[in-house]
């Protein structure tokens, strides 16, 4: 995957979509499938193309999708749907860019509240417009939010 830089994440998918059909990977043909049809819906309501930006996001949330699912799944014991949707999330994460890592997350989180001269949790807001172009993709959003709360409240902030 990462070898192809050249095409698009759009031109990428229909490449490995073909791959995975000649391969006979029912359940990878299920999920590009299901971006694909996801990338095109967006595509018909924007009336344009959507960039590579654009294609992450979709996948982000798909990605999400299948977190709340995932939980609610092991809730009700249903294994069977669990080890599917963990199946499927890996095969998303293949399209995502790498995550931060703890230590790289909150070293930005750090410098952010240092930048928006954040005073407390009602600062929040200041603290996460500046952090979440630097995470965007890289990072679960409320994990963010709730290490910038983490990090304001420790600060000794009211």
């Amino acid at each position: 995957m990462k070898e192809v830089m050249a095409l698009s994440l759009y031109e990428q998918l229909d490449k490995e979509l073909h791959e995975a059909m000649l391969a006979k990977q029912t359940l990878r043909v299920s999920t590009i499938r299901l971006i694909k049809a996801a990338v095109q819906m967006r595509q018909i309501e924007k009336r344009a193309p959507l960039s590579d930006d654009e294609i992450l996001e979709l996948i982000n949330r798909e990605m999400k999708q299948r977190r709340e699912s995932l939980a609610e799944f092991e809730k009700a014991g249903r294994t069977d749907l669990i080890d599917k949707t963990k199946a499927e999330m890996e095969i998303l994460r293949q399209y995502l860019p790498e995550q931060l890592s703890a230590a790289q997350l909150q070293e930005l989180i750090t410098k952010a509240v240092q930048q928006s001269g954040a005073a407390g949790p009602r600062d929040v807001g200041k603290v996460m417009g500046i952090l979440m172009p630097l995470v965007k993709g890289k990072a679960d959003g409320k994990e963010v939010n709730r290490l910038v709360m983490e990090a304001l409240n420790k600060a000794g902030c009211p």
